[in-house]
C-alpha cells in the first residue's frame, strides 16, 4: 500500500503547475492533500474525480481559507468530516477514510500565524490522539503540522527557537505525540537523515530545493502496532506545483 501526503497550498493553483499529472504518475492507493483554499463545489470534475480515483473533501467555512481532501483508489468503509470541536470542523482541518482493518485521515494543523489559536488546537488534538491511541482500530494520519519536531528537521533550527513551528513548547507537544501517546513518525524509522525538507518558506523555484534552507513540518503517523509495516519512506522533491514537497510512504498491507 502506497500512501502520499502533500499540502498543495492553493489546489487550484497546484493543479495549473501540474498536480494532476504528478498523481496520474503515482499509482498511490490514497493521496492526502491539505489547505485547498477553494470550495469543493467550485472545484472542476477533474478535480473531484481524477481518473481512477474518488475525492472526497471537507470545506472550511471562510472562503480561501485552509480545506482537506482524499484520493482514494478504494472506496472507504465510511468518512468521517471533522473531530467534533469547532476550531477543527469549521476550519476543515481534519477527514477519515474508513477502512476494514485501518483509517487513514488528511490532517491539516493551524500555521502559527495566530499562536493563541494554534496552541488551543494543540489542547483539543492532543486529547483526540489518546483517545485513538486506546483504540483498537489503527490510524495512519498524514498532514502539515507546521512543527519540525528536531534539529534536524530544518536547515536553520539555531535562528528559529523562537519562531512558530520550532518553538520548545511545540516540540515537547510532539514529544508527547511520538512519546507517552505511543505514535510513531514513520518518515524517521526509515531514514534518520538531517537534510530531509517537505517545505521551503522562501522557495526559489529556479533553485534546486537541495540547495535551500527547508523545514521538515510534514508527517505520516501511525500507532505502534503499524511500525513493523513501513516498509520505505522519500519526499518527492521534484514535484513543484506546490513549496511543499508530498511525502510518501509505503506499507504491506493491503486495502
Amino acid at each position: 500500500m502506497k500512501i502520499a501526503t502533500i499540502n498543495v497550498n492553493g489546489i487550484r493553483e497546484a493543479v495549473d503547475r501540474g498536480f494532476l499529472d504528478w498523481l496520474a504518475g503515482q499509482d498511490a492507493d490514497v493521496v492526502c492533500v491539505q489547505n485547498l483554499k477553494a470550495k469543493s463545489f467550485e472545484l472542476d470534475d477533474d478535480i473531484l474525480y481524477p481518473e481512477g480515483y474518488e475525492g472526497y473533501f471537507l470545506d472550511a467555512e471562510q472562503d480561501g481559507f485552509s480545506g482537506v481532501g482524499l484520493y482514494c483508489r478504494k472506496i472507504p468503509k465510511a468518512i468521517m468530516y471533522g473531530l467534533g470541536f469547532p476550531q477543527c470542523d469549521h476550519e476543515a482541518r481534519f477527514l477519515q477514510a474508513d477502512y476494514d482493518r485501518f483509517s487513514i485521515a488528511s490532517f491539516l494543523m493551524p500555521d502559527g500565524s495566530d499562536y493563541a489559536a494554534k496552541q488551543a488546537f494543540m489542547t483539543q488534538y492532543q486529547e483526540y490522539l489518546s483517545k485513538m491511541a486506546r483504540k483498537r482500530r489503527e490510524y495512519i494520519i498524514c498532514g502539515t503540522w507546521h512543527i519540525a519536531h528536531k534539529t534536524i528537521d530544518l536547515a536553520n533550527w539555531a535562528d528559529n527557537q523562537t519562531t512558530p513551528g520550532f518553538k520548545p513548547e511545540e516540540r515537547a507537544w510532539m514529544d508527547q505525540v511520538f512519546g507517552p501517546t505511543g505514535f510513531i513518525d514513520t518518515f524517521r524509522e526509515v531514514n534518520r537523515e538531517a537534510g530531509h525538507y517537505t517545505w521551503w518558506p522562501k522557495l526559489d523555484q529556479e533553485v534546486p530545493r537541495s540547495r535551500q534552507e527547508g523545514w521538515r513540518i510534514d508527517y505520516q503517523i501511525v500507532g505502534p502496532n503499524f511500525r513493523r509495516h513501513v516498509v520505505d519512506a522519500w519526499i518527492d522533491t521534484d514535484a513543484t506545483f506546490s513549496e511543499f514537497a508530498p511525502l510518501i510512504v509505503e506499507y504491506d498491507l493491503e486495502l
